[in-house]
């Protein structure tokens, strides 16, 4: 007898417990709603999280937690994709503003991507020249060539731009250069991505855009100095112009296709909720 008056003691100290923190956890949902209403998403997160952690018998008012974050899950996206389409519309008004300054070549019948060039760097006019050409790709990768056919091999690999005599950037040794020959005369061709291997050069040219004189120098088994016009400089810090605004939009459909997951991710938990609970 004592031992059942003992058992029916506990259980009315446990429900009376899970009472109390049953109404505890609802006090923190109405903050939770009343902060989601009024837009104050982070302030209703943390209400949520605090029901999650303090609460865990409180089932009900958990289950209602969940919801309400899930519906703040697909304000915060439907939020995030509204800013993204903004911007996106920003960076394209800038990309067609410029665009029709460069070369587009894209062969549609083997490539997905094509690649803009200034139009002083194209192929056909600095046939038998030495020199430094920037291309960037639909998507915002920037590389830089070195073309180097002035005379016998030299075996080049990287290449270093110098201003004034004083200060300089080097490339990294390419991991992708060769070698062919035109009518008997070699032609040298080493490509360096912007970012990873080109050792800050496109960046150092147009830091120093406005200098007089760039120093161009091909480092091979020996090395070939000569003068960079000033029309490709010009033409590389134009390109690296143009690679800001494409990799940003990059960036920005990225994050799109992330925030597009997301959202379909949360609804599709909403709707396998409703479906169970009917």
């Amino acid at each position: 007898m004592k031992k059942m008056i003992l058992a029916a003691l506990c259980l009315t100290t446990l429900f009376s417990g899970c009472n109390g923190d049953s109404k505890k956890a609802g006090a923190l949902f109405q903050q939770a709603e009343q902060a989601y209403a009024s837009g104050n998403y982070s302030l209703a997160k943390l209400q949520i999280d605090s029901i999650r952690t303090l609460y865990p018998k409180a089932v009900e008012v958990r289950k209602a937690a969940i919801r309400l974050m899930q519906n703040i899950d697909i304000q915060e996206q439907q939020k995030t994709l509204a800013y993204l389409d903004s911007m996106m519309q920003v960076k394209q008004a800038a990309l067609d503003s410029i665009k029709g300054n460069y070369v587009l070549e894209k062969d549609t019948a083997y490539q997905e991507i094509g690649n803009y060039f200034y139009p002083t760097q194209t192929v056909e006019k600095n046939i038998g020249r030495s020199f430094l050409r920037a291309q960037v790709n639909e998507l915002g990768e920037m590389s830089l060539t070195s073309i180097y056919c002035a005379g016998g091999n030299i075996h080049h690999t990287a290449v270093k731009v110098s201003v004034d005599g004083n200060t300089f950037a080097q490339t990294q040794p390419s991991s992708d250069s060769y070698e062919t020959t035109d009518l008997g005369r070699p032609i040298e061709k080493a490509d360096y991505r912007v970012g990873k291997d080109d050792g800050g050069v496109a960046a150092f040219i147009v830091a120093n855009r406005d200098k007089r004189t760039f120093r161009l120098e091909f480092i091979g088994d020996r090395n070939y100095r000569t003068t960079m016009r000033r029309d490709d400089v010009k033409a590389i810090a134009a390109i690296s112009d143009l690679a800001r605004i494409l990799s940003a939009m990059e960036e920005i459909r990225k994050e799109q296709n992330e925030a597009n997951l997301k959202l379909k991710f949360v609804t599709r938990k909403i709707e396998e909720a409703e479906q169970a609970e009917r």
